[in-house]
């Protein structure tokens, strides 16, 4: 329990307040110690009573606290007392004791754990049991593995993330997998190769694996079974999480990411005996990677395999010494070698390392006198593919930067080539070019720039840019160029492949307009502004055509008005699906083969029957017709319909559709029977036929469209253009697509007048 605090009087010696201050924190700290010392052993009870009990970990907690209230005990007490009741492990290792906090030997898992794991793995009787534990980067570590011997663990301390483990696939699914096997890829899996993987992810923890081992395949574990492997795992977890180790080397790692200092904490490699390796535990935000890798990419790897370079140059050995020896390292100017993208960059640091704990702080950053700028640069030659070059004429001294020779393609070690000489390494196509750049500026004094290919490369599909400007003496001759390469070859192709795809588009938009020009004119051709007289069949007929504002969207809606042999009236709408040339060839087809039918005195429903079977021959596609035949004698009006909207009447100042006989799409079954039906007009009635495109919307369904064009039609109008005019326009069709109308007025007698003004 903490000390009660001291009061203090007036008139105290600032010094000893602060000294009792600090002892006040003191005691504090040991208590906390204390209590973070004994809360595994808490935890561990807790799982027995979540086993024993048949509940949760929440659950069981507070049975605990409950039960050592009722025994006037403290929670530890009560839990020493659970854990001496459980029966030692069936190999004979002691259950460790509860009298007090567990001893933990430095490098060894919490005895605990241990004995949790042995009992866990007696449950189901399997043979070996190891608990892993995710650390940063994805990779797992195993944290204790009663039933492996020592050389088994030595060999799986680090499983890198992308290894397909058990324990791996637990973690990433989130659930348990198995009893699985054989596996060949985890701990000890010669011997044991059937696994059970139980995962378990904490919000305040890391995130853990319980992973059972059996020689043979062993039975699926009951649900009780699997509660209780649960529960073992997340004590287990919850006790290696809060442990308080004998070895000083913290794991807080708040105060590295607080450090305003670039900083990189590293693990020795393998982390028991003599370490041959780092790996990468963690990185703070200042921390700079000289290959600018985010975090997440490095973290988890070596040293060696993150900065192979700047290990072969010795850094590693200076590491290995710091943590054999305890001396700091720190140095001013230090000269290392990284890879900048596929090339060596040597760069000068200001270095420090020193121990901490069993791990190592590492610290640099540019050295004193370069400018981090130099940093910035590198990256963006590297990004932009760039690399500078300065040559002296007067001494013939050349200067390349690091990454010029891998961008022109040369082997490494090559010396830099003088501008003289440049037009010897190009393709012979590109040397003239070369050299009309290098005696612009070496010469006349002037800037220049080309692009051109190298000539040893075996495909000439590397494309360089030389920027050459000259450097001018005193008396204003040419004393030095300097200037850069820069890799294009991606450019360059981008470039033709753009003009490429726009020619081919040139073509495809030609090739359009071309199809559009010939369906418009067929359509021309086909239907006329104007209908043929009706008047000797007692009729009088307007017809409007609107195509698509859209070009590429001339369809194939048709009309035809026709005066028969027989003197009566032949009166057609359709719409052929689709656009463009083929609908309408399409239009062309049918309308002619119907004209042709229709001289046969066929009924309408006989005419589509025999429509839809040319449709069959002469298209590939459907198509919607409505075809009236009118019989000024009787004034009888026959008519059917192929999938069609009906007509519209207007009479006694209504408008009202007609009904509608049943009839499918032309072209879609093979002998469909089309019924006809029949109505008896009066003079001065008008009849309207229409395609879809008039009223066709895509937020409704077509009765309120079709309800809106009866209101319209019902208005008087002057005549028939009149009526089709006022009908385009208040059109509330939203499909932009093409339409025909035909209004025919009934006359007073044949070759009469209408019975009443429009």
């Amino acid at each position: 329990m903490s000390k009660p605090r001291e009061p203090t009087r007036r008139g105290t010696d600032p010094r000893h307040l602060l000294a009792l201050r600090l002892r006040q924190a003191q005691d504090e700290t040991e208590d906390l110690r204390a209590a973070l010392a004994a809360r595994p052993l808490t935890a561990l009870a807790t799982g027995v009573l979540a086993e024993r009990l048949g509940c949760g970990p929440a659950e069981a907690g507070s049975q605990l606290l409950t039960l050592a209230e009722r025994a006037r005990l403290t929670p530890q007490e009560l839990a020493a007392d659970i854990l001496t009741t459980l029966p030692g492990p069936a190999d004979g290792d002691a259950t460790p004791a509860a009298t007090g906090p567990p001893s933990r030997l430095p490098g060894r898992p919490e005895p605990t754990v241990e004995a949790a794991l042995t009992q866990a793995a007696a449950m189901v009787a399997a043979t070996a049991a190891v608990l892993w534990t995710a650390r940063p980067g994805g990779v797992l570590h195993p944290a204790a593995a009663p039933g492996f011997s020592d050389t088994e663990r030595a060999n799986w301390q680090h499983v890198p993330p992308g290894l397909d483990t058990p324990a791996g696939r637990a973690l990433r699914r989130r659930s348990p997998q198995g009893p699985e096997g054989p596996v060949t890829a985890t701990l000890g899996a010669a011997r044991a190769p059937y696994r059970l993987a139980v995962p378990v992810h904490r919000a305040d923890g890391p995130a853990a694996v319980l992973e059972l081992a059996w020689p043979q395949r062993p039975g699926d574990p009951t649900t009780a079974e699997r509660r209780r492997l649960q529960a073992t795992a997340e004590v287990c977890a919850l006790a290696l999480t809060d442990a308080v180790p004998l070895d000083p080397a913290p794991t807080d790692t708040s105060a590295l990411d607080a450090a305003l200092a670039p900083a990189v904490l590293l693990d020795p490699e393998p982390t028991h005996g003599t370490p041959a390796d780092f790996r990468l535990a963690r990185v703070n935000a200042a921390f700079t990677d000289l290959a600018d890798r985010p975090p997440h990419r490095l973290e988890g790897r070596t040293l060696t395999e993150t900065y192979p370079l700047a290990c072969a140059d010795g850094l590693l050995d200076l590491l290995l010494d710091v943590h054999a020896t305890g001396r700091p390292l720190h140095h001013d100017s230090l000269a290392l070698t990284f890879l900048a993208g596929q090339s060596p960059a040597p760069v000068l640091l200001e270095l420090a390392a020193a121990r901490h704990g069993n791990r190592l702080l590492l610290s640099w950053q540019p050295a004193a006198g370069t400018d981090r700028t130099d940093h910035l640069l590198r990256a963006a030659q590297r990004l932009s593919h760039l690399a500078g070059f300065e040559e002296d004429l007067r001494t013939g001294e050349i200067h390349w930067t690091p990454r010029t020779a891998d961008l022109l393609g040369l082997p490494a070690g090559t010396a830099p080539v003088p501008l003289a000489a440049l037009a010897a390494h190009v393709h012979p196509d590109d040397e003239q070019t070369v050299r009309r750049v290098v005696n612009s500026a070496v010469r006349h004094g002037r800037a220049d720039s080309a692009v051109f290919r190298m000539r040893h490369l075996s495909s000439y599909t590397h494309y360089v840019r030389l920027v050459a400007e000259p450097v001018p003496d005193v008396h204003g001759h040419t004393a030095a160029v300097r200037g850069a390469y820069q890799d294009v070859s991606a450019q360059h192709w981008t470039e033709t492949a753009l003009a490429a795809t726009t020619e081919r588009l040139a073509d495809t938009r030609q090739e359009a307009a071309d199809n559009h020009r010939l369906a418009l004119r067929l359509q021309q051709a086909i239907l006329p502004p104007a209908p043929p007289p009706l008047a000797a069949a007692g009729l009088r007929a307007a017809v409007r055509y609107r195509p698509s504002s859209q070009q590429d969207r001339v369809g194939g809606d048709w009309y035809d008005t026709t005066l028969l042999p027989d003197r009566t009236a032949l009166l057609v709408v359709g719409d052929m699906a689709g656009h463009g040339v083929e609908a309408a060839t399409g239009m062309v087809a049918l309308r002619n083969a119907l004209r042709g039918l229709a001289h046969t005195g066929a009924g309408p429903g006989r005419l589509l029957g025999w429509l839809n079977e040319a449709a069959a021959d002469l298209t590939d596609a459907t198509a919607t017709a409505v075809c009236a035949r009118y019989h000024p004698d009787t004034r009888t009006l026959h008519w059917a319909r192929a999938g069609h909207l009906p007509p519209l009447l207007l009479r006694d100042g209504a408008a009202r559709p007609l009904p509608m006989p049943h009839g499918i799409l032309l072209g879609a079954a093979d002998h469909p029977e089309y019924q006809e039906a029949s109505l008896t007009l009066r003079p001065g009635d008008v009849l309207v036929l229409y395609t879809d495109g008039l009223i066709e919307r895509r937020d409704q369904s077509v009765e309120e469209p079709l309800a809106h064009l009866a209101q319209v039609l019902a208005e008087p109008a002057a005549d028939l253009d009149a009526l089709l005019d006022r009908a385009l326009e208040l059109s509330v069709a939203d499909t932009d697509d093409d339409t025909c109308l035909i209004a025919v007025e009934v006359l007073d007698a044949v070759n009469g007048e209408a019975g009443r003004t429009v």
